[in-house]
């Protein structure tokens, strides 16, 4: 009888320590894997998309882009900017300077050559921090309209992905792509309903900065 009693009370005890030990890992946000709460959602939020965009040498800077600009040994000179509505940035010594239209390197030769009246041999270096003058626009019958950034080689049918889907009214045959090249505006017609079954799959262009897609 005594020995079936210390059995239980062994058996007892090896269950708190269990339970105590399970509600120390709820405590602290573990999962069954050993990974915290906090850290899984780190982890997700750097998995989603981001507008900071590795950038080519031939990449065209544009509105509201983020530059970074640094001159070799003048840190009051070195800074970070954004680029104007206008087109223009505003750096030390100089006041307001074109960007927009410009690569990162045309734009570090202009600032160089400008700041050659106040440095001896100036060395600018520009860089693209965050791209944010590529977008395109989605209007009518999707669930988020408005503008989105616009990745590398992004299609019509990956930036309507973006969108949240369509509205029971959507028209899917009937949705087209306005593009504005040399100041005139083209319609090109996207079938999503062929696209997605594989036909005509040439409608499915890549987009450009300031497109707009319209679901009718």
């Amino acid at each position: 009888m005594a020995r079936n009693v210390k059995l239980v009370t062994l058996l007892f005890g090896l269950l708190s320590l269990a339970l105590a030990a399970q509600a120390n890992d709820a405590n602290n946000g573990t999962d069954k894997t050993g990974t915290r709460s906090g850290d899984k959602g780190q982890q997700q939020h750097q998995n989603q998309p981001s507008n900071l965009l590795p950038t080519s040498p031939g990449y065209v800077i544009g509105s509201e882009d983020v530059l970074k600009i640094s001159v070799w040994k003048e840190t009051e000179l070195t800074n970070t900017v954004t680029v104007r509505p206008d087109g223009k940035i505003s750096v030390a010594l100089l006041g307001d300077v074109q960007a927009a239209g410009l690569t990162p390197m045309q734009l570090a030769n202009h600032i160089s050559d400008k700041l050659k009246q106040y440095i001896s041999d100036p060395r600018v270096t520009v860089v693209v921090n965050t791209i944010n003058s590529r977008k395109v626009f989605i209007l009518g019958e999707v669930l988020h309209t408005g503008s989105y950034n616009l990745m590398p080689q992004m299609t019509v049918l990956q930036a309507l992905s973006s969108a949240g889907g369509f509205s029971q009214w959507a028209d899917l045959k009937g949705i087209y792509v306005l593009r504005t090249e040399n100041g005139k505006q083209t319609k090109l017609k996207f079938n999503y309903r062929q696209v997605i079954k594989g036909h005509n799959v040439n409608q499915n262009v890549a987009l450009k900065p300031g497109d707009t897609i319209v679901v009718p």
